[in-house]
């Protein structure tokens, strides 16, 4: 059987990327950290193997965002490609939008919708967390 295979890059191209495997944890996060680090309202993730990902062109430059969390961007346009958190040390994240084809994986799930700015509204069904998707408190409504 073959096994996923995805291919991405930055803005302008300088870091293009390769990760194979499969994606888990596809999912919209709206915590604080990831918004400003976009610039956006919120990003879409997926989580791959770690050893899975290969820079294949330029290099990703890492940010240490918080003490056990970096984020991986391009240096030369900013655009936000991986997080690695050291509690997930065999993981990386992947932004789904940097991906040549995006439309391949699709977010199943909300997260840290605790966060969510205020004029934001989440209508698609999909589970949501008010953290992270080990919440002992489950879901939240929309």
């Amino acid at each position: 059987m073959h096994e996923p295979h995805y291919t991405g890059r930055c803005l302008c191209g300088a870091v293009r990327y390769e990760v194979s495997g499969p994606a888990g944890n596809p999912c919209y996060c709206y915590c604080d950290s990831c918004r400003r680090a976009a610039g956006a309202p919120m990003v879409a993730w997926a989580t791959f193997a770690r050893e899975r990902l290969r820079i294949v062109q330029g290099q990703l430059t890492e940010y240490r965002s918080s003490a056990a969390v970096l984020r991986g961007f391009c240096a030369a346009c900013g655009g936000t490609l991986t997080y690695r958190h050291e509690s997930r040390g065999t993981e990386i994240d992947v932004t789904l939008a940097s991906l040549d084809e995006p439309g391949r994986l699709a977010p199943r799930m909300h997260v840290w919708v605790a966060d969510k700015l205020p004029w934001v509204t989440i209508r698609d069904g999909l589970p949501q967390f008010a953290r992270g998707t080990t919440d002992p408190g489950g879901t939240v409504g929309s």
